[in-house]
């Protein structure tokens, strides 16, 4: 999205804001170098100093990092995001920890509040994860795991949880990666049917179990040092 010249009040604020829709839109990926201070400053009508003190406040709240003699970087889409890359950095036994917290939950949730459209979205992202194992597709693999498991909390339809989970998309997305490449390559993956027909028999208990389960035994691999792929 092109940034737009600011109006003259509130400016810092102002030039905040649309750095963070730029990112949240995808404008800038996360890793990517955003522009220089004064690319920036010529594009928004503003002084450098209100764009320095813009950045140092993405940077603060983790969309954003300054590397000294190299530029700014994207970091995350979200605060959240950025709040909890910050707080676990490269340490997947905390991220799949605070998954669990929030996946059980979730799927709780869902056994209880989902619709019969949702189900049919549930069935539809689990049958792509489902090919994508068989063809051996590890980004498509990704891709389908990350979105069936957001939309099992999204299907709680409750909506502080579904934010929440939604600002740790990037930190999942890593997380499912890192965990997917072996029971990948070894036909051994992790199966979600048995969460998929609890949800659809309106059975919280069981559904609660099913994703805690499988969280636990991805922390049981992680902690047991099972080798992963580096890079």
């Amino acid at each position: 999205m092109p940034l737009a010249t600011t109006r003259r009040t509130g400016l810092v604020d102002q030039v905040i804001g649309q750095l963070r829709d730029a990112i949240a839109q995808g404008e800038w990926p996360v890793g990517q170098r955003i522009p220089t201070e004064t690319a920036l400053a010529e594009t928004l009508g503003v002084g450098r100093n209100t764009v320095r003190e813009a950045i140092r406040a993405l940077s603060h709240s983790g969309l954003l990092e300054v590397r000294q003699g190299d530029g700014t970087y994207v970091r995350a889409t979200s605060e959240v995001s950025g709040a909890v890359r910050r707080l676990c950095g490269s340490e997947l036994r905390e991220v799949l920890q605070v998954r669990r917290s929030l996946e059980v939950e979730g799927a709780r949730l869902a056994a209880t509040a989902r619709s019969d459209e949702d189900l049919a979205r549930l069935t539809e992202l689990l049958d792509a994860r489902d090919r994508a194992q068989n063809e051996n597709s590890h980004e498509d693999f990704v891709r389908a795991d990350t979105e069936f498991h957001f939309m099992v909390v999204h299907c709680g339809h409750n909506r502080l949880l579904t934010e929440l989970y939604r600002g740790l998309t990037e930190t999942v997305t890593a997380s499912v990666a890192a965990t997917s490449y072996d029971h990948l390559t070894e036909r051994v993956a992790i199966g979600h049917r048995g969460l998929l027909t609890a949800i659809a028999d309106r059975d919280p208990a069981r559904a609660a179990a099913e994703a805690g389960g499988f969280l636990d035994q991805l922390l049981l691999r992680e902690e047991s040092g099972s080798p992963r792929p580096q890079g």
